[in-house]
């Protein structure tokens, strides 16, 4: 009688005996998103200690008020807003710290279900999905804000002053840091499509053109309306789509089933 756990052959299936009741899975999940809350708390606190959720708006808004005329500042057209914006980015900065943390959470819960070559594509994807949203987000502020306010102020007339909001500037830099830590993002993307059987590495060399095309679209709906942002990130993107190309053949040789080649040459 043959083996019920057995995965094809005589090898048995390496998950075999390791379900869990469904409840028991809720209150993993319970217990791993109050951890990844409690850090998320934890580097919410030192932040508020040092350097305090005053000196982080200031260290965000440093490029736009190095843009400004002279004497120039940020307004607050609400009257909670120098009090809600602050918090607010406090909290965005200790999410940003303790998101290894909360990646590794969400990595330690899907972990038990994976086998053994599939575990060798997840944990290094958690690690390089999160080293490069830091990367993206560096780069819109240290590069791309710099450029776009320059940008900007250079078309202002004379007779206007630049007062911009604080919560507008926040909104702003959302939006631009989402943009640009998802865009370096495009590498992993690539991976799990060709991992997932969703497209081949010959396709996605196949349809290069057809990706610049809507990288280009993409660039212009998300970035301000000056064109050195927009080639920046356009370049980036389309090296980070040729750098994933590479990477998915690599890891579909290093994480592919140990028992595939052998079948293969049964078969």
């Amino acid at each position: 009688m043959s083996d019920p756990h057995s995965t094809g052959g005589d090898k048995p299936d390496e998950l075999a005996g390791t379900e869990q009741p469904f409840v028991q899975h809720l209150m993993e999940l319970r217990d791993r998103m109050i951890k990844a809350v409690i850090a998320i708390g934890i580097a919410a606190g030192i932040l508020a200690l040092f350097p305090g959720p005053g000196a982080l708006y200031d260290l965000m808004a440093a490029p736009l008020v190095a843009s400004l005329p002279k004497g120039a500042t940020l307004i607050a057209t609400n009257v909670v807003s120098p009090f809600v914006v602050p918090i607010k980015i406090l909290f965005m900065a200790a999410f940003m710290i303790a998101l290894p943390v909360v990646l590794y959470q969400v990595w330690a819960f899907i972990a038990p279900g994976l086998y053994s070559h599939e575990k060798k594509l997840v944990m290094p994807l958690v690690i390089s999905s999160t080293l490069l949203f830091f990367i993206g987000v560096a780069f819109s502020y240290y590069v791309v804000f710099g450029q776009v306010f320059k940008f900007i102020q250079s078309f202002a007339p004379k007779s206007i002053t630049a007062a911009p909001d604080i919560e507008e500037y926040l909104n702003f830099v959302l939006g631009m840091f989402m943009a640009f830590g998802l865009a370096f993002e495009v590498p992993i993307a690539v991976i799990l499509l060709v991992r997932m059987g969703v497209l081949t590495v010959a396709q996605l060399r196949e349809y290069r053109g057809y990706f610049w095309v809507a990288a280009a679209i993409g660039t212009a709906l998300v970035t301000p309306p000056d064109a050195g942002s927009m080639i920046m990130l356009l370049a980036v993107v389309g090296g980070l789509y040729e750098v994933g190309i590479l990477a998915a053949q690599m890891f579909l040789k290093s994480t592919k089933a140990p028992d595939t080649d052998t079948e293969v040459t049964k078969s």
